[in-house]
């Protein structure tokens, strides 16, 4: 799991693929899943019919010549151990060794895997180095592992090493996710940053996680140890106890401690406390701090020592500690019992290190050491960090630890604002809804301030659903607070945030923007950045950039909305606070879809994706999902219509996430119109409004209505478009957003029968504005081309069509590059290409399989020498054709030629 691009590195590795032989060397740390990646491959391999010898390297018998050789032979099929007894080969010299492996000669090739080859033999290795030498017209591949980063000696300068580094987190969630009785909530988050992307360590610490209390090592490990754990554990007992016990002090040390502290706890003055554990290969020493090799050599270090032993060690680290936070951590690790004066030391300390997640746990841990009735606060307190963190299962736990131990409406309505805030990004608007109204009922009359927090939630959530209830009840809040504010009233101490008048200012225009009651643009022109862009982003900065970026991207404002999301994301990554980067990564990665910024967008979902998965985001993990299917749409990468669909409707409810449900529609209309499948996507493009052509999504909808016309012209529907863009029109008003009014005057060009086409489109593109969204610039650019073509003005369409090819070949757009050279021929226009620049289309696995199909070879084939399945291969064609502008191997096989 989560190992594809190791995978597909060594499948398509030149050494290894189809034409001659090779070694592919895998190095990593212990645990890391070395071994899982050969098992893996060999797999894959004997599938496609290739020969697989596969053994393990002993320790033991690095010294026994050629025990490597014979562990292979010994464990492959029966046919190659009759080979080796039939002719009386024992393995005995270097001659042997050379006959034996001479004779492999499989037809669909021999993989040979050895695992552990830090503990081969010389012999060995260096019959496999002959081997792979010496193959002449046999293809023999072998696939070695070993610990450490250093691959060992005598393998030759040419073998291709791959360094496996650890899982990525949301591979690592999926994993920890699939064990019986994994943890949950904030303990959930601690496993996987103690892990550090190390399944081993993975697996040992959920195991770890299902026992009550502290974990306790015995001396003799249990059972359930495995044997990465169990070496650490005896390597550490080996160790002299000034060693164990400096081990002790630095595991339990926070990340980034100071040294200096580390050995003033411990009363040493000498480094050579740590060599012993440098030299077992637990810890490296570089003067100012202490860093453990793997994962499980921190937990073991702590782990099995006694309650005591781990008491005292905390107590120390606390008595010579000069952070304030180190301190307050240690104090609390210590306490036995309620203690109101570490308590509040720890909350006040709690944002020192400035993330949300030690932020939320230091919280929490004071919370607990707190006596009644101040517990309920600082449970408030630990919530919201929680929220910012964004894990909905420990902001439940939270949420019903600080039900029982607060009675104060007020209070309870301030909390019930940031978990209705997560159960939003988890896609439950309906619920986060009603939670926040029943508790803002139950507030009864509210300060100002915490009625514009309610208003302002509401909002967020009304414009994920899209309910027309939900905006409705937000108005009626937003004025409620308005005239809250006019009479004072102090927020609860959890909204102390909301002191800040500019940014109450701030959230009143979002609110006031996003439920429809003023035009975006006089209020972005409040909000924007000279006043910003001087002060310290702050939280309170970090939210007015929140509300100015939301308010752009309503007014189709791309260059304002990046600015100020680009600045609150980056603060809020340094933050680890993606509870709140949510609320604008998908708006975000939209507007650098439709600005060109294909790159950047890409990295953004990938990453935001992987975080969103992690902490049970569905909704935003749809959107991204979605975002991504659009993205890959665009480019000529989508392989089905509704693959996006199958995937994100298991998770989300899209009756009640409209602006999911919208921007899926749109994502799978590209994917449609690029396999000119326009019915398809006119039928996706429809459903974002309802039968009298109203917007199912406020602003979302709308801005697919060109989209929606050219889909309309290609599949006949010219009509059903043209009611639709009546009433976007009617809801735009006088002053549409510049991008609202040229998306319009493209629909009109093609589907209003009351409009004068050609003086329409010259209106879509007369604004040099309009070069703000490349995209739907060169899609109305080839729009007019076809009915300027159609008029026989094939001048003016070739000037249309250069300058969309243009604009589509930047932007990498397969499908809109394919269609715009198919009108260039079709006006008479060339359009070859060298082959390189044609193949620069396609990724390094697609480029391989286009030249082997360009050379005649069938499906089978071509996975016969990529260990791939045909239907694999028939898939990659298939994205492969429309980039290119073809539909056929006959095709294909020319435009390689030509070149």
């Amino acid at each position: 799991m989560g190992r594809d691009a190791e995978i597909s590195r060594i499948l398509g590795s030149a050494e290894c693929g189809p034409d001659g032989s090779g070694i592919v060397v895998l190095l990593g740390e212990e645990g890391i899943g070395k071994s899982r990646i050969l098992r893996s491959v060999a797999e894959r391999a004997s599938a496609a019919g290739a020969q697989v010898l596969s053994a393990q390297c002993w320790t033991a018998e690095k010294n026994v010549p050629f025990a490597g050789l014979r562990r292979l032979f010994d464990s492959g099929s029966a046919a190659a151990s009759e080979r080796r007894v039939a002719a009386g080969l024992r393995l005995r010299s270097v001659a042997s060794a050379r006959a034996m492996l001479g004779a492999l000669d499989a037809p669909a090739g021999t993989v040979i895997v050895m695992d552990d080859v830090q503990d081969c033999d010389a012999p060995t290795l260096a019959a496999l180095c002959w081997l792979t030498r010496h193959a002449a017209n046999r293809r023999v591949s072998v696939l070695l592992a070993a610990r450490g980063d250093i691959a060992p000696a005598g393998l030759p300068s040419e073998a291709d090493v791959l360094y496996v580094g650890p899982l990525s987190l949301g591979s690592a969630a999926e994993i920890l996710d699939a064990q019986p009785g994994a943890p949950v909530g904030r303990r959930r988050l601690e496993v996987l940053q103690g892990a550090a992307g190390n399944p081993s360590a993975l697996l040992e610490l959920c195991h770890a996680t299902r026992v009550p209390g502290a974990r306790a090592f015995l001396a003799s490990p249990a059972p359930g140890v495995t044997r990465v754990e169990r070496g650490f554990v005896t390597r550490i007992r080996d160790l002299p106890a000034q060693t164990q016990r400096a081990l002790l002090y630095a595991g339990v040390a926070a990340p980034g401690e100071d040294m200096a502290a580390i050995m003033a706890a411990l009363g040493a003055g000498d480094l050579r406390v740590w060599a012993p554990a440098e030299a077992a290969g637990l810890v490296t020493v570089d003067g100012r701090s202490i860093v453990f090799c793997h994962p499980l050599g921190r937990s073991a270090a702590v782990a099995w020592q006694s309650v005591h032993l781990r008491q005292q060690a905390h107590r120390d680290l606390a008595a010579v500690g000069e952070n304030p936070a180190h301190r307050a951590r240690h104090l609390a690790a210590a306490a036995l019992g309620l203690d109101a004066d570490v308590a509040r030391d720890l909350a006040a300390a709690a944002w020192s290190a400035g993330d949300a997640f030690t932020a939320a746990g230091a919280l929490e841990d004071a919370a607990r050491l707190t006596p009644s009735p101040g517990r309920g606060i600082r449970l408030g307190q630990a919530l919201l960090a929680a929220c910012a963190v964004g894990d909905l299962q420990w902001v439940r736990a939270l949420h019903e630890e600080f039900i029982r131990h607060n009675g104060d409406a007020q209070s309870g309505c301030a909390v019930a604002c940031a978990v209705a805030t997560t159960l939003s990004a988890a896609s439950h608007q309906k619920e986060a809804f009603d939670l926040l109204m029943e508790a803002a009922e139950r507030c009864g009359d509210v300060s100002g301030p915490l009625a514009l927090a309610v208003a302002t939630v509401a909002t967020c959530i009304a414009e994920h659903s899209g309910l027309a209830d939900h905006r409705r009840q937000a108005m009626r809040i937003l004025a409620r607070a308005e005239a809250a504010d006019d009479a004072g009233g102090a927020a609860p101490e959890v909204l102390a945030l909301l002191d800040d008048t500019a940014l109450r200012s701030a959230l009143q225009d979002y609110i006031s923007v996003a439920v429809g009651q003023v035009l975006a643009a006089p209020v972005l022109r409040r909000l924007e950045h000279p006043r910003l862009g001087v002060l310290p982003d702050g939280p309170g900065r970090i939210a007015r950039r929140l509300a100015a970026g939301t308010v752009a991207y309503r007014a189709d404002e791309p260059d304002t909305c990046i600015e100020q999301y680009r600045r609150a994301d980056s603060q809020l990554r340094v933050r680890a606070a993606f509870g709140i980067r949510a609320l604008t990564v998908a708006p975000l990665a939209d507007t650098l879809v439709a600005t060109g910024r294909w790159a950047e967008a890409g990295t953004l979902i990938e990453t935001a994706g992987d975080e969103a998965a992690v902490l049970g985001m569905s909704r935003v993990a749809a959107d991204l999902r979605v975002l991504q299917f659009g993205l890959a749409a665009l480019r000529g990468e989508a392989t089905a219509d509704d693959a996006a669909g199958r995937a994100v409707g298991i998770d989300v409810d899209l009756d009640e996430n409209a602006a999911t449900r919208a921007r899926l529609a749109h994502a799978r209309a590209w994917s449609a119109a690029a396999r000119c499948d326009w019915t398809g996507a006119f039928r996706s493009l429809r459903s974002l409004f309802d039968a009298d052509g109203e917007p199912e999504h406020p602003h979302l909808s709308a801005r697919a209505v060109a989209d929606l016309a050219v889909a309309a012209v290609r599949s006949g529907r010219s009509q059903e478009a043209a009611v639709v863009l009546r009433r976007i029109r009617d809801g735009a008003g006088e002053r549409p957003s510049t991008r609202m009014t040229l998306l319009i005057h493209h629909a009109a060009a093609l589907v209003d029968p009351e409009a004068d086409p050609e003086n329409s489109f010259q209106l879509a593109l007369v604004n040099p504005g309009g070069e703000q969204w490349p995209l739907e610039r060169a899609q109305a650019r080839l729009s007019y081309a076809l009915w300027l073509r159609r008029r026989r003005r094939t001048t003016g369409a070739r000037e249309q069509l250069a300058a969309a090819l243009e604009v589509a070949e930047q932007l990498g757009a397969g499908p809109l590059i394919a269609a715009v050279r198919g009108e260039m021929r079709a006006s008479g226009v060339a359009t070859a290409q060298e082959p390189s620049a044609v193949l620069g289309l396609l990724t390094a696995q697609q480029q391989q399989i286009a030249q082997l199909a360009a050379s005649g070879l069938s499906n089978r084939e071509i996975g016969e020498q990529l260990y791939l399945s045909p239907r694999t291969v028939g898939s990659h064609l298939y994205n492969v054709y429309p980039k290119l502008g073809i539909s056929s191997r006959h095709q294909l096989r020319d435009l390689l030629e030509d070149g």
